[in-house]
């Protein structure tokens, strides 16, 4: 599959507006509510601005989700069977790693994550980015149909770190913005009621 053209990596920026503390405030309500999904969705953002979601020539899709594995990883249908994702930039606490412990926070991150399956979501690659990892999981940034860039929600909600592996992605320094400002309200993961250590 030929890999769409890419620009330069600097995307058009549009002002966000709701501030860090109606964040802070949204996800303390719905840390373990059915709703909490929908409502960190609509409502995280990072501290000063929210990347506009790229030309439709430059995404790939859109694909059905089928499966969710935990906070970080899906199964998507692109007409070929299933193959899994792996999201560029964020890592989220270990759920199904037979080498540790369940991580704190994972089965939230999971559930989280799991609006998605039903949903057809856009892909967006990087050129900064191996297009597969080791496992043979696509590589990509995700991008719902309203225009939400899922990865960096994860973050923005508290779900999941920022994450670099190997060369600066396209979104690093959102993504560590939208981590500080997490630490900072103590948002999900981060809070000391959720995860003490």
């Amino acid at each position: 599959m030929t890999k769409p053209a890419q620009g330069d990596g600097i995307r058009r920026r549009r002002r966000w507006g709701s501030g860090l503390a109606s964040i802070a405030s949204a996800a303390s309500l719905c840390l373990y509510g059915t709703g909490c999904a929908a409502l960190a969705l609509t409502e995280t953002a990072t501290a000063d601005a929210y990347p506009t979601r790229p030309p439709a020539a430059e995404l790939l899709g859109p694909y059905p989700v089928t499966r969710v594995a935990d906070g970080d990883t899906i199964t998507i249908d692109r007409g070929s069977g299933p193959e899994r994702l792996r999201f560029v930039g964020v890592d989220t606490p270990e759920l199904h790693d037979a080498r540790k412990p369940v991580e704190c926070f994972s089965q939230q991150a999971s559930e989280y994550t799991k609006s998605l399956l039903g949903q057809h979501i856009y892909l967006e690659t990087d050129p900064s980015q191996d297009a597969t990892d080791r496992y043979g999981r696509i590589l990509a940034y995700i991008w719902t149909q309203d225009g939400r860039l899922f990865n960096l929600d994860l973050i923005a909600s508290g779900y999941g770190h920022e994450y670099t592996y190997r060369t600066p992605h396209r979104y690093q320094n959102e993504f560590r913005a939208a981590e500080t400002a997490a630490r900072t309200n103590h948002i999900g993961m981060w809070s000391p009621a959720n995860c003490p250590n």
